[in-house]
């Protein structure tokens, strides 16, 4: 399979792809896309941070008002102008009819919100917030602990507790992570590695799709204009589908070691210091397994996207016969980010050994958690084993659906090709 006619195969994929506008763009704008993206969530953090509400607070008695009052001016939000907050105090019967005359108020924004603190809250903590914008996160979270300092006041202020004694109780359970490792080393557990499962699932996620479709929309083109042709007339069915995969391969794997190279940098070297809490405890290993597990991945993938363009005629009917595909790939993509809960769990252990799954379950799993060696080779067998089984059914059907043109053919007709 492997000959010099693969091997030109493989030199016009990587001219194609290595010299493509678009690669060039992609690998450049990927790690700043990235980046950027951070940035537009700190700047809608930052804007929504700067926005001026105007609440009114109710409650049902003076006490809780004022308990209230003296939290909310102690805020710098308050102290500077930015948090104009009003008080009123109103039983609980009239309150409706206060909240139906300020009804015109909340629905043109002249009022941003009333937050109704009712008697009750001392006992179930339980506050109503009513505004034209009744989701605004942003805002329960800056006015959320003021309100709860109030009520936690209020509720042992009669208990002959000491101001320490409140403080104490007000405050939450911190409870930090430390990290126990086979070389004896203890360190304290941060952000990094959190931020690095969904980096590597991201990166992962991203280059089988746009691999996998562009693999598919290049070899249904080739089909379609009868470009194809004249390569088989060169070469056999089997060798160009191997030169097309492995030239892709090639070309994917180089645009990943790329993006990884910031990666690599912070890891090895003190040119770029994060905070504490944001440090990898990464190693250059795991770079190195997470590559060798993106070659076995792509292999996987491009060679069935491959084979799926050369069974239809054009992108069309290609799109609508590839979602199988793609749930192979969703599914471990929403598996591998929901393992920020527990990484050691038993879904997080079966799927990071099943087919495809592993593919991208077990580097969620490994930058989070040391696994040990036998379950990173067993993974590593299990997709060497799906990879060459699915390979030679993959060429059958690539060999026959390359040359055959017209009608869409019916998956029953695809079948009979993995027999003939």
């Amino acid at each position: 399979m492997f000959n010099r006619r693969t091997l030109a195969i493989i030199k016009r994929e990587l001219k194609t792809k290595l010299l493509n506008k678009s690669f060039i763009i992609m690998t450049v704008l990927v790690p700043l896309f990235m980046f950027g993206l951070i940035g537009v969530q700190v700047f809608i953090h930052v804007v929504s941070e700067d926005e001026s509400p105007n609440l009114l607070v109710v409650s049902e008695t003076e006490n809780i008002s004022k308990k209230l009052k003296n939290e909310f001016d102690e805020y710098a939000e308050v102290k500077l102008g930015n948090y104009k907050i009003s008080y009123e105090t109103i039983d609980s019967s009239a309150f409706a009819q206060r909240l139906n005359n300020l009804r015109d108020d909340l629905l043109n924004e002249r009022l941003t919100g009333i937050v109704y603190v009712p008697g009750k809250a001392l006992v179930n903590k339980n506050v109503r917030y009513y505004s034209s914008n009744p989701s605004n996160r942003a805002l329960f979270d800056k006015i959320r602990p003021g309100i709860n300092k109030a009520l936690i006041n209020i509720y042992f202020e009669d208990k002959q507790l000491s101001r320490e004694d409140v403080e104490f109780a007000r405050d939450n359970v911190e409870i930090t992570g430390f990290r126990v490792t086979k070389d004896e080393k203890v360190e304290e557990e941060g952000y990094g590695n959190m931020v690095a499962l969904f980096l590597f699932t991201f990166l992962l996620y991203m280059a089988l799709i746009f691999s996998g479709q562009s693999t598919m929309l290049s070899v249904v083109e080739e089909k379609s204009s009868r470009i194809v042709e004249v390569l088989l007339s060169s070469a056999s069915s089997t060798e160009l589908m191997a030169g097309k995969v492995i030239g892709i391969v090639i070309t994917e794997v180089i645009q990943m070691a790329i993006w990884l190279l910031p990666v690599v940098m912070l890891i090895t070297t003190s040119w770029f210091m994060l905070p504490a809490e944001f440090m990898l405890q990464l190693d250059l290993s795991y770079i190195l397994y997470f590559l060798i597990n993106f070659t076995i991945a792509l292999f996987t993938f491009v060679g069935l996207f491959a084979t799926v363009g050369a069974i239809f005629d054009n992108p069309q009917d290609a799109q609508s016969g590839v979602w199988p595909l793609m749930i192979l790939v969703i599914i471990p993509f929403l598996i591998a980010m929901s393992l920020q809960s527990n990484p050691q769990s038993n879904v997080a252990k079966i799927t990071s050994l099943l087919p495809f799954t592993s593919l991208m379950v077990m580097p969620a799993r490994f930058a989070l958690v040391d696994v040990p060696v036998w379950e990173l080779a067993l993974s590593f067998a299990i997709n060497l084993a799906v990879l060459f089984a699915i390979f030679p059914l993959a060429g059958k059907i690539y060999r026959v659906g390359i040359l055959v043109t017209g009608k869409k053919p019916k998956w029953s007709e695809v079948r009979k090709w993995l027999k003939g």
